[in-house]
């Protein structure tokens, strides 16, 4: 059997290292992929920090999304052929993740890549992009049930409603200040480095607060914004700080959407935390990911969603954990990390 080399994740709280991994056949409905550009993204650091569902044995490879190739194609198969670029979000299981140079895919929630993206642009989407279209969009429980601006009736829907999404400057944060100008959300309020204010602005960003501000500044600033009261907030960041700002912000019965399953205690007034899991792999967020995924392939060619600026760390696989700990040291900003698997040392 062929093999590739894949980062290995020996255990909790052990180092990564980078050995051979065998290269997997496509099941029916399945893709092999080449892979290109792999991003990286915080839960892979908080992934090797402690135990989470979403590694159930090890070792383990990691590794949420990647761009590249068709190399083969499952049986039952028919909208991709080999060659084709491609762009995708991994998921549970080592032959799914991208961390190494081949990975398989779902055929059905793999989206082409237009002529005017990079494969390294391309790596930098779908983990960005999917939790806020999940947590606002998809059908109760998974999601708020709002109408996605994809679908009929639903761009502009929410015109005139205001939103915070704290962390605006995250690959989170940035898509998720799109979806919701699509959506009409306005005001739309984020908290980010105030030099930052440019791009978020660029984004749909109607206001840009210093993320600096204690919650109680922060709560004056929005008031001063819009007298509506604020509903919906979503939390990028989603660390206890983000989300105890974000729920004093929120009036009594509005929903604080977050990104990890680790919540601040909730004190009443009716709020809601809703811990999103961004994937359209589980069976109930399927059929939306499957809607989703060409009309992402039309926005980014039509330039409708803006891709975040991104770094290429050095070093193939390799260079994984020193990027892994710039994520975790809060050092990366306004910008998404790629590597290139095959420039594997």
């Amino acid at each position: 059997m062929s093999t590739q080399q894949a980062l290995w994740l020996p255990g909790i709280g052990q180092d990564f290292v980078v050995g051979p991994r065998e290269i997997d056949a496509p099941g029916p409905g399945e893709l092999l992929v080449r892979i290109v550009s792999s991003g990286l993204n915080p839960l892979d650091w908080k992934l090797q920090d402690k135990p989470f569902i979403y590694v159930q044995s090890f070792p383990a490879v990691v590794g949420e999304e990647a761009a590249g190739t068709v190399e083969a194609i499952g049986d039952g198969v028919t909208d991709f052929k080999d060659g084709d670029r491609v762009f995708f979000q991994g998921h549970i299981g080592n032959r799914l993740c991208t961390f190494q140079q081949y990975c398989i895919v779902n055929a059905d929630l793999v989206a082409k890549i237009p002529e005017n993206i990079s494969f390294d642009q391309a790596a930098s989407v779908q983990v960005g992009i999917i939790p806020f279209a999940v947590g606002l969009y998809a059908q109760q429980p998974e999601g708020l049930a709002h109408l996605a601006p994809w679908e009929e009736g639903g761009k502009d829907k929410y015109a005139g409603r205001p939103i915070v999404i704290m962390g605006g400057t995250s690959s989170l944060g940035q898509y998720a200040i799109q979806l919701a100008r699509l959506s009409g959300f306005s005001p739309i309020i984020t908290t980010a480095s105030l030099h930052n204010a440019e791009l978020l602005s660029s984004l749909g960003a109607t206001h840009v607060l210093d993320r600096r501000l204690s919650t109680t500044a922060l709560k004056d600033a929005v008031a001063k914004i819009t007298s509506a009261p604020i509903t919906l907030a979503f939390d990028a960041i989603s660390l206890p700080d983000t989300q105890q700002s974000a729920l004093d912000i929120i009036t009594g019965g509005g929903t604080l959407i977050i990104v990890s399953a680790q919540m601040v205690e909730n004190k009443g007034d009716g709020k809601v935390i809703h811990a999103v899991f961004g994937s359209f792999h589980p069976l109930p967020n399927r059929e939306m990911g499957k809607r989703f995924m060409p009309v992402l392939t039309q926005w980014l060619a039509e330039g409708t969603i803006k891709l975040n600026t991104v770094e290429v760390i050095p070093g193939g696989l390799n260079g994984i954990p020193s990027g892994l700990q710039r994520l975790k040291n809060n050092l990366v900003s306004g910008r998404k990390l790629v590597v290139h698997p095959w420039e594997t040392a």
